[in-house]
């Protein structure tokens, strides 16, 4: 049997392989793609979370304002960005920068040194709840010229299918906070209470 002449050209043919070789390239190229528009949504994203801390740390400043006032003009910003975003919001005002995120004071310490314990060491209750705390801070706006951490945190869905590639979560979850000190608007409370165990 004699070889086909057609059959020996088809081999030596060349114009078909960089079909082939895009066909091998396509599926990287368009998780890249995929990713640069994740990438690309999350940091707008972190913007408009941004945008919204500030302006919740002008209307807390100024005073005359609620804190569910600020927190739903937070949601409200929010959630022109993404409908089915998730909103959490929380604020914690402390006396001065230095307490910022740090453990009430022990005032009495007995062994084991700097770890408190309730069976003999006495503390300084600085935020009113009769309990040690191991982050100072009390909740919400503060009074007259302390320091409020207004911190906000927003989980949407993401924008393209990336996760089914790479193994992530389906949704994505940004974080923003900020730390300001109110106007002197009114008298200061300084008042704190030493508990001690009975």
């Amino acid at each position: 049997m004699r070889p086909n002449p057609q059959r020996r050209s088809l081999a030596r043919d060349e114009q078909g392989a960089t079909l082939v070789e895009f066909a091998f390239v396509l599926p990287a190229l368009c998780v890249l793609l995929l990713g640069i528009f994740d990438l690309g949504y999350r940091s707008y994203a972190a913007s408009v979370l941004q945008g919204a801390l500030h302006e919740a740390a002008r209307m807390a400043t100024v005073g005359g304002v609620t804190q569910t006032q600020i927190d739903n003009r937070v949601r409200a910003r929010l959630s022109n960005f993404a409908d089915a975003s998730t909103v959490t919001i929380s604020s914690t005002s402390y006396y001065d920068f230095a307490g910022v995120a740090q453990p009430e004071r022990i005032t009495t310490d007995v062994a084991p040194l700097n770890v408190y314990n309730p069976l003999t060491d006495c503390f300084e209750d600085l935020n009113g709840n009769n309990s040690y705390d191991l982050d100072r801070g009390r909740g919400g706006l503060g009074n007259s010229e302390d320091i409020v951490r207004y911190q906000v945190s927003m989980s949407f869905p993401r924008i393209v299918p990336i996760d089914r590639f790479l193994g992530w979560t389906a949704s994505e979850t940004i974080t923003g906070n900020t730390v300001l000190r109110n106007q002197p608007y009114g008298a200061r409370a300084t008042s704190t209470q030493e508990i001690c165990p009975p």
